[in-house]
């Protein structure tokens, strides 16, 4: 049986590692924590120069990134909408959330929200990469998660077979 602890590193893409360490650094108080590159891929040893960063998203957390010169320009999955890949990091609260709205403005970056999606409330905005990001600040109530979770499976299950939303937590949209 495996036993997960935490997400060790969830690695992306990125243009120029130096400018997304810079980026990230400046917009989001994310300090580069380590930096791997190599001249060939230790899994495949195939000879493909990458620089591979590591950035603290707090508590432990941490976002990576990989430039990867030799390869084509990047692009995203034409298949899939701009809005549904996408990188959510957690703030304190709804305070911190409109105050980094505001901060992020000043800096030029163009923010949507915040949205309220029932339990937590939430900004979206594109980092140099084109990789899209969400800043969210919790809500919701202890019995509200528990709820959410009571019925999770539930919906899944539902969904599985209809491929509509299901009820079960309508409530979430019916707040302000």
């Amino acid at each position: 049986m495996i036993n997960v602890q935490k997400i060790h590193h969830v690695a992306y893409r990125c243009k120029d590692a130096k400018e997304t360490t810079q980026w990230y650094k400046d917009m989001l108080n994310m300090d580069l924590v380590l930096a791997i590159a190599e001249n060939e891929v230790p899994s495949t040893k195939a000879p493909d120069p990458y620089m591979h960063i590591f950035l603290d998203a707090g508590m432990g957390n941490v976002l990576a990134f990989f430039e990867l010169p030799n390869s084509p320009e990047m692009g995203r999955d034409e298949q899939t909408p701009a809005w549904v890949q996408h990188i959510a990091l957690q703030v304190e609260n709804v305070d911190e959330l409109v105050a980094a709205k505001a901060y992020l403005q000043e800096k030029g970056l163009d923010i949507l929200g915040p949205v309220n999606h029932g339990v937590f409330k939430s900004i979206y905005f594109f980092d140099p990469n084109g990789h899209r990001l969400e800043l969210a600040a919790n809500i919701g109530t202890t019995e509200q998660f528990a709820q959410l979770n009571e019925v999770a499976q539930a919906m899944i299950d539902e969904w599985a077979i209809t491929k509509r939303a299901p009820q079960h937590a309508a409530w979430l949209h019916e707040q302000d």
